[in-house]
């Protein structure tokens, strides 16, 4: 599983970051009052501890996280710039970041005083039944993109890791040209099996990397579909509903 999944870029559309601080605290609130467990990652870096959120106080904009269990932890926590927590509530993914900790006490225990992020990440579901690709490797997607700054137009291999009726997400190729948000592409060719290819056109929506536990990083841009016919949708369709009884008859023979 990847180790981070960080938004860097989003289209003006996007519904994926909340800067409003009455959205911010709503949606903090929720998971102090849900006690979900959150990944604390320190500076950014691949150590971490599990922590939850103990109070929220909106009149000095700050919260406090419960302390890691390990002494040797919280002293890293002591001289952090920030930490990065994530995690999950209702197969939504919520990810901000928790800046200038400070130890102090809180009812009894030793907690931490961050400040309000002014910025939270909330990956919701989306309005479209959602793929994801058991082996990403067999879908792909062509993407036409301009050669070293010549009009001289190549294609893109993009892995495919989800897909719904309403657009994708794709892994991009490493050394490729970063696309940007709100980009047309035109004539992508979605590669699906025993189907033959579809071409469609797609917007980009948002650029995330992640980073995995080995450290390496990988690209993820989430595309929604444009001009895409009646026809074209229902054979994606088609092929999300036959990939989802497969992949389910092959969970019952487990």
């Amino acid at each position: 599983m990847p180790l981070k999944f960080e938004l860097l870029q989003a289209d003006e559309h996007s519904r994926y970051l909340l800067r409003g601080k009455t959205d911010i605290l709503y949606n903090l609130r929720n998971l102090m009052q849900k006690r979900a467990m959150i990944s604390a990652f320190i500076d950014a870096s691949a150590d971490s501890f599990l922590t939850a959120i103990l109070a929220v106080n909106p009149d000095d904009d700050t919260l406090v996280l419960d302390a890691a269990s390990s002494d040797a932890i919280n002293a890293r926590v002591d001289g952090a710039e920030q930490l990065i927590c994530v995690t999950q509530l209702d197969k939504i993914k919520i990810q901000f970041a928790a800046a200038r900790p400070q130890r102090i006490g809180f009812e009894g225990h030793t907690a931490f005083r961050v400040a309000l992020p002014d910025v939270l990440l909330r990956l919701q579901r989306r309005e479209y039944y959602r793929l994801i690709a058991t082996n990403p490797h067999s879908l792909s997607c062509l993407i036409p993109i301009s050669s070293g700054g010549e009009k001289r137009m190549v294609s893109m291999e993009a892995t495919v890791l989800d897909i719904s009726s309403g657009g994708l997400a794709v892994l991009l190729p490493p050394n490729e040209p970063v696309l940007e948000p709100d980009t047309i592409l035109s004539d992508c060719r979605l590669m699906l099996p025993e189907t033959g290819p579809i071409v469609t056109s797609l917007r980009v929506r948002n650029i995330f990397r992640i980073t995995n536990r080995d450290g390496s990083t990988m690209l993820r841009a989430g595309c929604e579909f444009t001009e895409l016919s009646a026809s074209m949708a229902s054979t994606i369709q088609r092929y999300i509903l036959k990939a989802e009884r497969e992949r389910n008859a092959r969970e019952r023979i487990r």
